[in-house]
């Protein structure tokens, strides 16, 4: 289960996006969120890393 929030950021010339995505944890099995603020292009990648 995986749960996708993408939001466009605007700072000076640069485009950033800041991506949000929930990880199950393998030690306990609850879900934390991981945060990341990164160029558009680089999204899809960070998504679909495990």
């Amino acid at each position: 289960m995986a749960k996708k929030s993408v939001a466009s950021l605007q700072t000076g010339s640069k485009r950033l996006t800041k991506a949000i995505k929930m990880v199950k944890s393998p030690k306990t099995g609850s879900y934390m969120f991981m945060e990341s603020i990164m160029p558009p292009e680089m999204v899809n990648d960070w998504m679909n890393k495990k």
